[in-house]
């Protein structure tokens, strides 16, 4: 119901508000089409919001009109992905005006725009939204534009954060406060996810192929490719799947140096075996191997973080000194990949509660969480330690990925 409404109001030329339910922390933004934005928009946004005007556009959008980003690849997932401020090039004066922001808003959206009509720096802050929207990352600026393109307009979607007026982002009440003094549609990210995972499915079976490992015995092994990333990720399928029942999964990401090459420092391959062998042993059960090494850093940028570490710093530090958060890894792509399966409701094999607030934020049912723990070594203590201090991870002696 919020979500039409919202689309239904977007479609009138009128302004709603989105927001992330599960992260109020990342902020509550008044949102229109970039399309149908109007002066007495902008100054209401601006006026009523009080913070930064911003225009979410996509990536092929920020290429076609030259515009550089201000983080380059190592913006952290859970911050805003800047570019580089921008104005009209024709048509404004010095551009702070609410009138100015609006032809700004204006020409960026049209959908023949191209380089020659921007310049920068300006008075408008572009917003990278990642190819796929909430499918490839469920975050404020993604649901911006594929609310706006629900509303059948071209995907951008001015954007202005909402501060209390204490200069605070708002809270929870102040969403409920403004929508009603002002008669808005509010809607959330979640909203916005569950409604495209309920029509959509953006990966693909390419390959398929009974293996026997080693690991943990037969599996049916189903290698997916998508149109958000270019990578393959695969599924090991033991026995058969029931729907409306739940599936003991295992989510694994990619670790060359643990699974491949048994490396000590971390505890990725005897997890990936335990996980084999319990699913083997209780006859149906899913492994989604994910293609995201390092979490989501990339090998390269592992082994930087690995020099790091021994010069003392910790998994964490590494990875942030390299300017990344501390766990890149999304899961969308994984609950694609699961609902392909049949797969709605798991009993997720981790000690890590992010993924199973990952799994849960894009509809996936987790009835349990069960422990994956192996025991502890010398050379692993340190990351083990580090996992369950600073990500929160929920182990005793042992680990988890």
């Amino acid at each position: 119901m919020e979500l039409a409404k919202a689309v239904s109001e977007l479609k009138a030329g009128r302004v709603v508000l989105l927001y992330d339910d599960l992260h109020l922390d990342h902020g509550v933004y008044m949102c229109s089409s970039a399309e149908r934005i109007t002066v007495e928009q902008v100054n209401f946004m601006v006026t009523e919001g009080r913070g930064l005007t911003c225009l979410a556009m996509t990536e092929e959008r920020m290429r076609q009109l030259g515009i550089p980003m201000l983080a380059g690849d190592f913006a952290a997932p859970e911050r805003p992905a800047f570019g580089t401020s921008i104005e009209a090039a024709t048509g404004v004066s010095t551009g702070i005006s609410a009138a100015d922001r609006a032809r700004t808003i204006q020409e960026a959206g049209r959908p023949d725009a191209s380089a020659a009509d921007i310049v920068m720096p300006g008075h408008v802050f572009p917003l990278r939204a990642r190819v796929g929207g909430v499918l490839a990352k469920a975050a404020i600026p993604e649901a911006a534009c594929d609310l706006v393109a629900m509303a059948g307009d071209e995907s951008a979607a001015a954007l202005v954060a909402v501060l209390d007026e204490d200069g605070e982002m708002a809270g929870r009440d102040s969403v409920a406060m403004l929508a009603e003094s002002h008669a808005m549609a509010a809607v959330t990210v979640a909203a916005v996810v569950a409604d495209r995972l309920c029509g959509e499915l953006v990966v693909r079976r390419v390959a398929e192929r009974t293996i026997e490992s080693g690991l943990g015995g037969e599996f049916k092994a189903i290698v997916y490719q998508n149109d958000l990333d270019d990578h393959e990720h695969m599924a090991l399928l033991a026995g058969t799947v029931e729907p409306d029942h739940p599936v003991t999964v295992r989510v694994h990401s990619q670790c060359l140096t643990g699974d491949v090459l048994g490396s000590t420092r971390c505890d990725c391959g005897e997890q990936l075996e335990l996980a084999m062998d319990l699913i083997r042993r209780e006859g149906r059960g899913v492994v989604v191997y994910m293609h995201q090494e390092g979490r989501g850093i990339g090998l390269a940028n592992k082994v930087r973080a690995y020099a790091l570490q021994d010069e003392g710093r910790d998994t964490v530090e590494a990875n942030l000194e390299l300017g990344f958060e501390e766990d890149l890894r999304d899961y969308g792509l994984t609950c694609q990949i699961l609902k392909d399966l049949g797969i709605r409701k798991v009993r997720l094999l981790t000690n890590n509660p992010q993924k199973v607030e990952g799994l849960e934020r894009y509809g996936i049912e987790v009835v349990e969480r069960r422990p994956l723990e192996i025991q502890p070594h010398e050379n692993n203590l340190g990351y083990l330690k580090t996992k369950r201090e600073k990500l929160g991870h929920l182990i005793g002696g042992g680990g988890q990925n």
